[in-house]
């Protein structure tokens, strides 16, 4: 290794572990600091997000949570019938007719659309902020769980649509995003991800999932290469969120960095990430819109010592 790249023009472990060290934002809010990169959306940035609300048109960014089990969905949401009209009417005051339900959910995986809290990801023992993996029991965490977004996200959202300006319907497994193609990303669709932005990056995977089902996840699935780190830390976004991921399934890896932008990303650098977003839909208002940047809500239950939770981001133009 020489702390470069290898013969095979793959990052190394030496780059990974120097990249880790240099995008880190441990301490930069305070040692005791539970929201990283959510610091950056400030109210300011947020009500200049607000502000570029014009038409109030409103965009589910979520897939549903689907009760059947597939090939990208082998934990599938609960949900039952507690009381329901022709089962039997369930009440608890006399008169009184109605139905009830119960779900629950294994938010981590390929199908939910979910958010990472900042203790889902460890690397050598530690969490975002240098936080011990201990502090994650068996009762849920003590520190960086879901609770640290309890107040909502919301902020100017960007998408950049990959497969749109290479002219494909959706990336292939073994396709990798660049930082290039990020920036070509921007030029063609005339935005700029700044300071404090949840970034969107569309690998196509939602409009694949329409056609074909959720099979072809076998092949693997297209994803941000590692080299995109250090551009996503110079960008400063408090939030990524993707149709995949973020990290590409499937071709070779680096151990111990499988998942390089899982790992650099929350636990080097706080930020929070959203995953599984039916960004096909989005693509289609952006387009219809103009404009490729929008107010963006997020809002996670408020579950204590929840390592995530799945959510339902709404885009507003």
């Amino acid at each position: 290794m020489t702390g470069g790249l290898t013969a095979m023009g793959e990052l190394d472990v030496a780059w990974f572990e120097r990249t880790f060290e240099q995008v880190k934002n441990w301490g930069r809010w305070g040692a005791g600091d539970e929201r990283g990169a959510l610091n950056l959306l400030t109210p300011e940035r947020t009500a200049a997000a607000a502000a570029t609300v014009r038409r109030g048109r409103a965009v589910s960014c979520a897939f549903d949570l689907e009760r059947d089990p597939g090939p990208d969905n082998p934990y599938p949401a609960h949900h039952y019938m507690i009381g329901a009209g022709d089962a039997g009417r369930h009440s608890i005051l006399p008169g009184f007719e109605q139905s009830t339900d119960y779900f629950g959910v294994a938010c981590h995986g390929m199908n939910v659309t979910h958010l990472d809290a900042l203790c889902h990801v460890f690397v050598n023992g530690l969490m975002y902020n240098g936080v011990s993996a201990e502090q994650v029991v068996s009762t849920g965490a003590l520190r960086n769980s879901v609770l640290s977004t309890s107040d909502g996200i919301s902020g100017r959202g960007v998408l950049l649509d990959i497969p749109l300006v290479r002219g494909v319907d959706w990336l292939a497994a073994s396709d990798r995003v660049t930082p290039e193609d990020l920036e070509a990303a921007e030029r063609a669709l005339d935005v700029r991800v700044e300071p404090g932005d949840i970034l969107l990056v569309s690998t196509g995977r939602a409009r694949r999932r329409r056609s074909e089902g959720g099979a072809f996840i076998a092949e693997g699935l297209a994803g941000l290469d590692g080299t995109c780190v250090p551009w996503l830390r110079e960008r400063d976004i408090a939030v990524l969120g993707g149709d995949g991921i973020s990290d590409p399934l499937g071709g070779p890896t680096v151990t111990p960095w499988p998942v390089p932008i899982h790992q650099c990303v929350i636990a080097a650098m706080g930020v929070h990430l959203v995953d599984n977003l039916d960004l096909a839909v989005l693509a289609d208002a952006c387009s219809d819109e103009a404009r490729w940047s929008f107010l963006l809500t997020i809002a996670p239950l408020r579950i204590p010592g929840a390592t995530g939770c799945a959510v339902n981001p709404i885009a507003i133009f």
